[in-house]
């Protein structure tokens, strides 16, 4: 069998969405920025694709950019909003993702500004109080930067609780949103963010395109400097394709949300099941109830001489699935997100991602594969 268990790193692209795109690289392919025809039609379809992604997360067009990724927007609001909006602190959690957390150093560093972190539990739940206490113990003009759905763990933030601590405290949130995006509803103005990111290949469209939402009560200035892309706040030709692909991925699957998620959490308690059953000593790492992402379920097995190799053996089985451990020059130790909710080192865990594309069937047979391939599964009779 082929199976993909890493939908959170990236996705499938719909099959809808390759022959739209592959419909608009054919017939569509003048520069958005020319005034003939071509152009024109071209500037409506990022238009009508600008439109879909306010539509979804309750934004006014004005609102919603265009850019390479998550990291490219993640980059762009963080930098930009201590340059030209005089953020003089950053509070963030130690489990962001590398964007953010290497963003955030490096402007320390460059003494841009200073950064504060709230604690995570063993959950990976950032402590809420200690942020209002951090909010209320400065005037300085203040973004936090806080995930939606963290992409290791999946334990979820309570955005809403987050974004009403900025607006009581008059505080910035900008929220990195690309595991949640698609899967879950987001509303900028319910929630009170300011700055948005997204990916389109975590929401089965194309790689290599992503959003920012900038709220227009905080205007920065572009971070790519160039033509009048954008409304002049990216330049570079737009990736048309790209763009109109990520939109239909993203309507796809906001309509079909409830099904989807329904359809995952199936698959992951079934799987989660199974585990729980026939193998010895498995914990799972992050938040199990409420606040979690169906797609996301990271296994931490115990300690063992063929545990260490259950990745590369599920490979071999043809089983696609993460690593929950950073290898550094051949050395390879937990990720900063497992170290921050403090799994033990010993224990090596594994990341499986569902999406809708996946079934039982994969599930069924990936368990049996694990329970063949380690020393770890004196089963439970």
């Amino acid at each position: 069998m082929n199976i993909y268990f890493d939908n959170a790193s990236t996705t499938p692209i719909l099959p809808a969405v390759i022959e739209h795109m592959t419909e608009v690289m054919r017939e569509d392919y003048g520069n958005p920025s020319s005034i003939h025809k071509h152009g024109r039609k071209a500037k409506s379809i990022i238009e009508n694709a600008r439109k879909m992604v306010a539509k979804v997360i309750n934004a006014s067009i004005s609102e919603v950019f265009f850019t390479s990724s998550a990291t490219e927007a993640n980059n762009m609001v963080i930098k930009n909003a201590v340059q030209d909006l005089g953020i003089q602190r950053i509070i963030s959690s130690p489990t962001e993702h590398h964007c953010i957390l290497h963003t955030i150093n490096y402007l320390e560093s460059q003494k841009k500004c200073y950064v504060q972190y709230v604690d995570v539990d063993e959950e990976g739940n950032p402590d809420y109080e200690q942020l209002e206490v951090l909010l209320n113990a400065s005037q300085e003009k203040t973004l936090v930067s806080i995930m939606h759905g963290n992409n290791e763990i999946g334990t979820m933030t309570d955005i809403y609780k987050i974004g009403m601590l900025c607006k009581k405290y008059n505080a910035l949130f900008h929220c990195d949103t690309v595991q949640t995006i698609g899967k879950y509803p987001v509303d900028v103005q319910a929630n009170n963010i300011s700055f948005l990111s997204g990916s389109g290949h975590k929401f089965h469209g194309p790689k290599g395109i992503g959003f920012v939402f900038i709220s227009n009560a905080n205007i920065i200035l572009p971070y790519i400097h160039g033509g009048a892309q954008e409304r002049n706040m990216r330049a570079g030709t737009e990736n048309v394709a790209g763009i109109s692909g990520l939109s239909l991925a993203l309507e796809f699957n906001s309509n079909h949300m409830v099904s989807n998620r329904n359809k995952i959490l199936n698959i992951r308690s079934v799987f989660k099941k199974r585990l729980e059953t026939e193998i010895e000593d498995i914990r799972f790492n992050g938040r199990q109830h409420d606040l979690f992402m169906a797609h996301v379920l990271s296994v931490s097995f115990p300690p063992g001489p063929k545990a260490e190799m259950l990745v590369m053996n599920l490979d071999i089985a043809g089983i696609s699935a993460s690593s929950g451990s950073a290898c550094s020059a051949g050395i390879e130790e937990d990720s900063h997100v497992l170290k921050a909710i403090g799994h033990p080192n010993e224990r090596k865990t594994i990341r499986f991602s569902f999406s809708p594309f996946n079934t039982e069937e994969e599930v069924h047979y990936t368990i049996d594969k694990l329970k063949e391939m380690s020393e770890i599964s004196a089963l439970k009779m």
